[in-house]
């Protein structure tokens, strides 16, 4: 069965293409985008269960969003193309990556890399295993219809979401209401709240350093300093910066300043890294 894949384009060149993280859409790049256009054809697209994409009554997982990039690579990108994600968006290129190979992918940049499709994903991080009696119970209320309801309409007003993002968030001024709307608008839609529970409830599927040595191409790791969500001495950024020393054109940088949504945190320093890395390996392979 097929569904509707929100997407957008603009500029032209090389292919550059963006993927969000959890709760997010197209519009999380909206201060990227013009900057890459410039000199790429950048796509962004909304994951199924996000943003303006269909949201249908699947068992969400990192290897449903693989094969949603995979099936978009093939079917309107016509080079190989190189995979920015942020978060989960970062799993989900480099499994893209490590399943499509270097005729689909030529490169992948990673803004924070996620350990799994959720939290639980990560029991060598001793937050994660300070946490996972709550995880658990978590899991259990969203198994109840009602309760998961009630959890899911309380936890998307504005005044919460405004407090989650600034939880996750270093430039305060970057949380404004375009933001608060970009994230409120999808979540009442039709199949967003079974969306979440998928994520929030499911297997987190496999960890960067499971697939790590399938990836081809150079390797962009960007990080926030600030970043509590996946934070830099957490497992994930470990393995991810200690792969510098072993595999060749891999860079890892550190933005001070910023937390897990650095794009968006802060975009004219991510924007510059991103262009100048690109530009690097782009004339390497001219």
């Amino acid at each position: 069965m097929h569904y509707c894949c929100n997407l957008q384009v603009a500029g032209c060149g090389s292919p550059v293409v963006l993927i969000h993280g959890f709760g997010a859409s197209i519009g999380h790049f909206r201060k990227n985008i013009p900057a890459l256009a410039q000199q790429y054809k950048v796509y962004a697209i909304d994951l199924l269960g996000f943003g303006a994409s269909d949201k249908p009554p699947l068992t969400y997982s990192t290897e449903l969003w693989r094969d949603q990039v995979l099936d978009f690579l093939a079917e309107f990108v016509d080079a190989p193309a190189v995979l920015v994600g942020n978060s989960i968006g970062s799993l989900v290129s480099l499994m893209a990556n490590a399943e499509g190979g270097e005729k689909v992918v030529r490169g992948t940049v990673l803004l924070n890399c996620a350990g799994g499709m959720n939290t639980k994903g990560l029991p060598d991080d001793w937050r994660v295993r300070l946490a996972f009696p709550f995880f658990l119970l978590i899991d259990f209320l969203l198994s109840r219809q009602r309760i998961a309801r009630w959890l899911f309409d309380g936890f998307r007003t504005k005044e919460n979401l405004r407090k989650a993002l600034l939880a996750v968030y270093k430039n305060e001024e970057a949380v404004d209401d375009a933001l608060i709307d970009l994230i409120h608008v999808p979540s009442g839609a039709e199949g967003a709240l079974e969306a979440f529970v998928s994520v929030i409830s499911g297997p987190p599927g496999p960890r960067p350093e499971a697939i790590f040595d399938n990836v081809g191409g150079p390797l962009l790791l960007l990080w926030g300093e600030q970043d509590t969500v996946t934070p830099l001495d957490g497992p994930v950024a470990r393995f991810l910066k200690a792969a510098v020393d072993h595999r060749p054109h891999t860079d890892f940088i550190v933005l001070p300043g910023t937390g897990h949504c650095l794009h968006d945190d802060d975009p004219p320093a991510v924007n510059k890294e991103i262009l100048n890395w690109l530009e690097k390996h782009h004339a390497q392979g001219r």
